[in-house]
């Protein structure tokens, strides 16, 4: 099983690989490529296990890259573009595929070929492969959309389980990044990265039944506006901004970021950022050795008690039992 991808005009992002998904159940490999190249700079790293491919990838392009790429075998991939835009021409596809910021969607390749074009000064991609049988173990049986793509399957016929794509929610982003910052060592980390495979491929799922997802009132520019909010909150946990600041920071107004963040996310502007202090406080507890206070005092809590409750009212415990 051999991925190709080159691209003709930057040596260094020549990928040839030889792949087996059909690990032994305590097999796990991990490899990362390093790019540093006038056009391309920034790394690609690969988690390889029992049926499944992780790949992730953080690349800073100086302008349009034209890839080309050819395999040889069967997979099921879980594409998430969470920055930068894909534009794929397969000869097994009836037309381009296309990738936007904050997209994700389901794709059956069966020996795939073909070229794709990547933009975007802050290229950031996320994808899982999987064999079909390690995802037919999860696909529901009581869907036409969901039978029609398993029929694909089948018949060795490259598809995209939706035609439309859906947008990352929160849950479907959180997942993402604790697998990417999973610290986990050996069969443990083996053990955890499958369980968030399968809990973020409920998650697709999920969303593709859900017909109300493609009824967005959201318009297509006011979405990126509060993705980049989304951004800027993961980049300054520590700000104190009101909803009209954070909504004159993108170009919106503070109803239609309060609206489409409760409908893109599930939850409140504020709800998110407290959200993320916690996430944020409980790796710190766990891996840095500063005091509650100290800890309380780097994500914006001048009163180390307020930061205690806030904690407690997320997670059940106090921070000292973390």
């Amino acid at each position: 099983m051999a991925l190709n991808l080159y691209a003709t005009d930057i040596p260094e992002l020549v990928v040839q690989r030889e792949y087996d998904l059909a690990f032994p159940q305590d097999g796990f490999k991990e490899h990362c490529l390093e790019l540093n190249h006038k056009q391309v700079k920034g790394f690609y790293k690969e988690l390889l296990f029992d049926g499944v491919h992780i790949g992730y990838g953080n690349l800073a392009l100086a302008q349009k890259t034209l890839i080309q790429f050819d395999t040889d075998y069967e997979s099921i991939e879980m594409h998430f573009a969470l920055n930068g835009s894909t534009v794929a021409l397969s000869e097994h596809m009836q037309h381009e595929v296309v990738f936007r910021p904050n997209q994700h969607n389901i794709i059956y390749a069966n020996n795939f070929r073909g070229k794709m074009e990547w933009s975007g000064k802050d290229f950031q991609v996320f994808e899982i492969n999987m064999t079909p049988a390690f995802f037919n173990q999860y696909l529901p049986k009581d869907s036409l959309i969901f039978e029609l793509f398993k029929r694909n399957i089948v018949e060795g016929n490259s598809s995209l389980i939706s035609q439309q794509n859906n947008l990352i929610n929160l849950q479907m982003f959180q997942i993402i990044q604790d697998i990417i910052h999973c610290e986990r060592k050996g069969l443990f980390k083996k053990m955890f990265l499958e369980a968030k495979v399968i809990e973020l491929l409920l998650l697709q799922l999920e969303q593709i039944c859900d017909d109300n997802v493609t009824n967005s009132s959201i318009k297509k520019s006011e979405i990126e506006k509060i993705y980049a909010v989304r951004d800027y909150i993961l980049d300054n946990l520590t700000q104190n901004c009101s909803l009209i600041d954070l909504a004159h920071k993108v170009g919106t107004n503070e109803f239609t970021l309060k609206k489409g963040f409760k409908e893109l996310f599930g939850t409140t502007v504020f709800g998110f950022w407290n959200d993320a202090k916690m996430q944020e406080a409980r790796k710190m507890l766990q891996t840095k050795e500063l005091s509650i206070g100290e800890i309380a005092d780097v994500i914006g809590y001048k009163n180390p008690q307020h930061f205690t409750t806030a904690f407690k009212r997320k997670y059940g415990v106090v921070p000292s039992r973390i």
